[in-house]
């Protein structure tokens, strides 16, 4: 089994419908409005798959941003929050080209004890898209992890950090160990060689997502944050992860990071490294910070073939993700 870079075709990007309030305290009224705008995005160039017990609502939401719902599939499916990313299935391809829905146990990032509608999603979109589903377990125990957690070049690589996976703190596997979890990674998701960064950035709630530092654009090659402000607790977290992608021998392009983004006196996840690729486009979370335009154009720098979209993340990030945490894609 082998799972597909980003970039490689979609058959179409998933998502969950917001309901949570709890999530966005205090700011949950845009929410959907920011949602609205996504689906109208990728829409253009693939279908949008969304998970909501308020298929009504959405649609007339949908409607009045212009969305073409003739291209926007709806599933009846409850959730406990709208990461797809980490609930959703990861997809991979067998030696022949066929899909399979993988499916990690989510524990709700070994923090939140309601987890368990999420957990069942990756078995509903297995069964309306139409793939077998593959649970992964080890010895008969259930392996946790999330899609924020790995990031993959499509050509061997994956990237992922000993603070999310091998922590004691927000455990997944800790009975795995190091070896033991690159084993079901390298045999799940058809990686031959594992990138081990240190840390994620400061305010990430699951303790370390790669998907917020360090992602790939191409194979072998890496869109790094870089924080230069040294009084910044992301500084030294950046450098020291730039040095471990250097003894790696990949391709490192910095990638900046926007003046901390603070609501209620907390510090939220705002990185530009949580940008999705789907078909034709590139969705890119913005902060109303003079970094944005650089970032946007870094972005279409390495991506020379798709469209740039920035979607403004201020209000969506005090949920503490963005763009690339709210989707997942089906491989075409």
């Amino acid at each position: 089994m082998r799972m597909p870079a980003e970039w490689s075709p979609h058959r179409a990007t998933w998502i969950a419908w917001p309901h949570n309030k709890a999530d966005w305290p205090g700011k949950f009224e845009p929410i959907p409005w920011a949602y609205a705008e996504i689906v109208r995005v990728l829409s253009r160039n693939e279908r949008v798959g969304i998970l909501t017990l308020e298929a009504d609502k959405a649609k007339g939401m949908l409607k009045k941003a212009g969305v073409d719902l003739k291209k926007v599939d709806f599933l009846r499916c409850p959730t406990d929050r709208v990461w797809t990313r980490d609930s959703g299935p990861i997809f991979v391809k067998d030696a022949k080209g066929g899909r399979i829905a993988t499916h990690w146990k989510f524990n709700g990032w070994a923090k939140y004890p309601n987890h368990k509608k999420d957990d069942l999603v990756p078995t509903a979109i297995a069964k309306f898209a139409k793939v077998p589903e593959h649970p992964v377990t080890v010895n008969g125990q259930d392996v946790v992890m999330e899609g924020g957690a790995i990031d993959v070049d499509g050509d061997g690589l994956l990237m992922c950090t000993e603070e999310c996976l091998l922590s004691k703190v927000q455990a997944r596997n800790p009975w795995l160990g190091k070896a033991g979890t690159e084993k079901v990674l390298k045999e799940t998701l058809g990686a031959s060689r594992i990138l081990w960064l240190r840390k994620g950035i400061v305010g990430d709630d699951t303790h370390g997502h790669v998907d917020d530092i360090a992602r790939f654009f191409a194979p072998g090659k890496v869109l790094l944050c870089r924080e230069d402000n040294v009084k910044d607790p992301n500084y030294r977290i950046c450098a020291e992860n730039y040095e471990r992608l250097l003894e790696e021998k990949v391709e490192i392009i910095d990638l900046p990071m926007p003046a901390p983004v603070v609501f209620e006196r907390q510090r939220v996840p705002a990185s530009y490294a949580n940008f999705y690729i789907a078909n034709g486009v590139v969705l890119v979370p913005t902060f109303n910070d003079p970094k944005d335009r650089i970032a946007l154009g870094i972005l279409a720098h390495c991506f020379p073939d798709r469209e740039i979209v920035g979607i403004h993340c201020v209000d969506f990030v005090w949920g503490l993700g963005t763009l690339h945490c709210a989707t997942q894609q089906e491989p075409a």
